[in-house]
């Protein structure tokens, strides 16, 4: 019987590394099965581990080749220098990751850092009360990051910071170079999208109301971030409607019709337009003006131990550690390329901006963006059932 509830425990320790039970769910485990086997002050390893006091965190990302980048280039390595594990667990699902957060007891008690992306998201998380500040006297590589992304979250949370920005993305425009001319892209810019001799061969994100009216403002003439005529806005959409191939629902249905040539045009995260590239598919990247342009950043959450917090942010922005996890996800780094020097690796990547301004990117604003969500999703939702 001992034996048994030793590899049950081996078992549950296992999935608590791995982010799939929570701390305060593994310590209530560890209590009943002490007991049972009458070890809960001896010196069976894993309950020693569990209430030794060694300092741990947990960083919740996007699995794939996001999280294996995270772990090999920025965990592992924080872990043999300091001592503490660094506990890595990938998204269910955005909404319910917040909804484990404001479940959580205190918020952000049984989650840490979270790799969250586009700024609406670091404002809605800000403005539930589940940010920090961070002490940047404690981060000293935050001086390395671009300045336009650190002052844009914290315009956001009034002057501190409760995240540090790590990389860099697009959702740009790709395209066939071999039916489509880099010329005639350039020339039409976000027009491309609705352009009508393209009828059946265009594709576009169906699960994003904001990617699709960002571009049919630009189509339009119009600033994304404050649309004065939604109307034309939604009979730019509406026609669009009609040209469209696929609306596809994630990033490998969107290499998939891309690389097998079923769409020549669509919107599309650039990272994965880089990894058709590397491929040797003939795949074009256009950003005209205005494109709609996001950060990932490392949120710490309300409850998080900070000198432990600050102390992984600042090694996870050490130039060969951020670079190597660009290199492993195929999206640029936060650091600025006139302050730290870039490999051809970094330089070639989609998004990458060789001034460190990011003069042209154009972040989505959260205010207005969050103020429109649940009435433009929903008419998003008929536009796209036509």
């Amino acid at each position: 019987m001992g034996k048994d509830l030793e590899r049950k425990l081996d078992d549950v320790y296992e999935n608590y590394k791995e982010g799939n039970i929570t701390r305060r769910d593994f310590v209530k485990f560890l209590g009943i099965t002490g007991a049972s086997l009458g070890i809960a002050g001896g010196p069976f390893g894993l309950v020693n581990k569990a209430f030794s006091g060694g300092k741990s965190i947990t960083c919740h990302s996007w699995g794939g080749t996001t999280s294996e980048a995270l772990r090999k280039f920025a965990f592992d390595p924080f872990t043999k220098a300091t001592g503490i594990e660094v506990i890595d667990a990938a998204f269910t699902g955005m909404d319910a990751f917040l909804t484990q957060v404001k479940a959580s007891i205190p918020p952000g008690g049984e989650f840490n850092i979270a790799h969250l992306s586009a700024v609406y998201d670091y404002a809605r998380y800000t403005d539930l009360g589940f940010g920090v500040a961070l002490d940047e006297s404690k981060i000293p590589n935050l001086a390395n990051v671009m300045t336009k992304m650190t002052s844009t979250l914290k315009s956001i949370s009034k002057g501190t910071l409760s995240a540090v920005p790590y990389d860099l993305g697009q959702t740009g425009i790709a395209y066939n170079t071999e039916k489509i001319s880099k010329e005639k892209a350039e020339k039409l810019g976000a027009s491309l999208l609705f352009d009508k001799e393209l009828k059946g061969k265009l594709g576009s994100w169906g699960g994003d109301f904001r990617t699709n009216m960002w571009y049919a403002a630009l189509h339009t003439g119009q600033s994304p971030n404050d649309i004065k005529d939604v109307k034309a806005v939604w009979d730019a959409l509406a026609e669009q409607r009609g040209l469209i191939k696929k609306y596809w629902a994630s990033g490998s249905e969107l290499m998939s019709l891309l690389a097998n040539g079923d769409i020549y045009a669509t919107v599309a995260w650039s990272g994965r337009v880089a990894a058709l590239q590397e491929q040797g598919h003939p795949i074009g990247y256009l950003a005209p003006d205005g494109t709609y342009s996001w950060m990932e950043y490392m949120y710490v959450l309300k409850g998080t131990d900070l000198e432990v917090a600050q102390k992984l942010l600042n090694f996870m922005l050490e130039p060969d550690a951020a670079i190597a996890v660009a290199k492993g996800q195929n999206y640029p780094t936060s650091l600025d390329p006139t302050k730290v020097p870039m490999p051809d690796e970094v330089k070639k990547l989609p998004a990458f901006d060789p001034t460190g301004k990011l003069d042209g990117y154009l972040f989505a604003d959260p205010a207005y963006w969050n103020s429109h969500q649940i009435d433009w999703a929903e008419k998003w939702d008929r536009v796209m059932a036509g």
